[in-house]
């Protein structure tokens, strides 16, 4: 049973994934273009915008290019000059650091939300939810940093890189 969710969860569903958020973004852009939107806040009140809304940006920032580069980047390509134990320990430093800067300025952003009464009046409950969704999956991948501790070497890091490029 254990080999069969294994299967499952590592090797059919990141396809599913991947297929329901390309088609259902092409359906979205066919059918409903110009409903794709971001309601901005910023001219409703900048208290506090100019610093919450850097933070999180620079931080989601480093942690996409963080995983797109440190993930899909072939081994040989860095291997002469960055050792696995390098990568892993520059890895958990930047990406605790660009993580820790995405938690607090998605928290002040939040904050913002949900007591400013100019920027609350125009908020929506998806608006509110997905950035709780973003400040709980942020909260996920910094509690993975102490296990990565276990593991200085970089040998569970690279089995996760392999499975990643496998894709």
């Amino acid at each position: 049973m254990i080999q069969y969710l294994n299967v499952f969860f590592y090797d059919i569903y990141p396809y599913i994934c991947a297929t329901v958020f390309f088609l259902g973004s092409w359906l979205r852009y066919d059918y409903g273009q110009y409903t794709w939107r971001a309601s901005s806040s910023q001219m409703l009140d900048k208290r506090g915008m100019v610093i919450w809304s850097n933070l999180f940006h620079i931080g989601i920032l480093g942690i996409f290019f963080g995983h797109l580069f440190g993930m899909l980047t072939p081994h040989w390509m860095y291997a002469w000059f960055l050792p696995i134990a390098v990568k892993q320990q520059m890895a958990m430093i930047l990406g605790g650091v660009c993580g820790v800067l995405t938690l607090i300025g998605g928290a002040g952003l939040l904050w913002r939300r949900l007591t400013n009464q100019r920027v609350r009046a125009t908020s929506t409950t998806p608006d509110i939810i997905i950035m709780s969704i973003l400040l709980i999956q942020c909260l996920l991948g910094l509690s993975t940093i102490p296990f990565s501790a276990q593991y200085p070497d970089g040998s569970e890091m690279m089995k996760l890189v392999g499975w990643a490029q496998s894709i």
